[in-house]
């Protein structure tokens, strides 16, 4: 029975983590055509998170954490609207480095992952609710 609980718990990191991965790729889909107000100014730039195994004391394993949710560096593209407040003086604006196709394919990924960790608390569930009924 330990060993159901154990895995219960590596499953509901596995779901918190993915749960965060969720909120940051809808974040992202969220603010893909976020631009810039003034020239200066830089438009919504696309965040990353990564994943660290970690060890719980409490539980004696290893689980699943999110290391760092940090933004990701690479470059901004550039379209040409020379009557947007942000233009530059050649008439481009930076638009922000999301990639909805990428995100949707991340979304479906981590929703995948999530439900097959969600699936795995419900078979656990079950398991123990029929040991314990054997036990009855």
């Amino acid at each position: 029975m330990d060993d159901i609980i154990r895995t219960m718990r590596i499953s509901s990191a596995g779901l918190r983590a993915q749960g965060q991965r969720l909120r940051v790729i809808a974040q992202n889909i969220a603010n893909a055509n976020s631009l810039a107000t003034d020239p200066n100014g830089k438009p919504y730039r696309r965040k990353t998170i990564s994943f660290r195994n970690e060890f719980d004391k409490a539980a004696g394993m290893d689980t699943v954490r999110v290391h760092k949710v940090r933004p990701d560096m690479s470059a901004f593209g550039k379209r040409f609207d020379p009557n947007h407040p942000a233009a530059d003086a050649d008439g481009y604006v930076l638009t922000p480095n999301v990639n909805t196709l990428i995100e949707m394919s991340d979304m479906r990924e981590a929703q995948r992952s999530y439900e097959a960790n969600l699936n795995v608390i419900k078979s656990s569930k079950k398991m123990l609710t029929n040991a314990i009924d054997m036990l009855r």
